[in-house]
């Protein structure tokens, strides 16, 4: 009886067992790099997460096609980034609030009162994107770091104005 093949995992110049990653990993390394982990890490955190795989000619093949995917993917979206920049450049976001007379606001405005702004200009911007150093306390024009991701980053003019009584 034909004793039957174990697919033994690789093991790395370190003695660790090498792994093709399938997705990218923070600090450990990019989709479809070939790294080499302790064998425990590996086993029981990046198989399992379906992370990583073992590097063999048919999972190899595979991953080249889905990087082909993702590079084409990636490529698409950071041109939708890029359009969305230039929007944004052009756009002036007009908050109210409540102020005295010397123009210091009774709370202040942060990043997701200017979130609320651009998305009443059909902008999608989420509140993690605006990098601000702190909150804005006064009345005036100030302009407002964006880091819409990839390495894009645009900025936008808020113009922070006395809210009008109601009567």
């Amino acid at each position: 009886m034909p004793t039957k093949k174990r697919n033994q995992v690789r093991k790395g110049s370190h003695g660790g067992m090498q792994l093709v990653l399938t997705e990218d990993v923070a600090f450990l390394g990019r989709q479809g790099d070939l790294v080499e982990v302790k064998a425990g890490y590996g086993r029981n955190y990046l198989l399992p997460q379906g992370l990583a795989t073992v590097p063999t000619e048919h999972n190899m093949r595979l991953l080249d096609r889905y990087k082909q995917r993702v590079t084409a993917a990636r490529e698409a979206r950071i041109a939708d980034l890029r359009v969305l920049a230039e929007q944004i450049q052009r756009v002036t976001v007009t908050i109210e609030a409540n102020a005295t007379e010397d123009g210091h606001l009774y709370g202040s405005v942060g990043a997701p009162e200017i979130v609320r702004g651009l998305k009443t200009q059909n902008l999608n911007v989420d509140a993690d994107m605006v990098r601000m150093e702190g909150p804005i306390k006064e009345l005036a024009l100030y302009g407002v770091k964006l880091n819409l991701g990839h390495d894009i980053e645009t900025e936008v003019k808020v113009l922070v104005v006395r809210q009008q009584e109601k009567k």
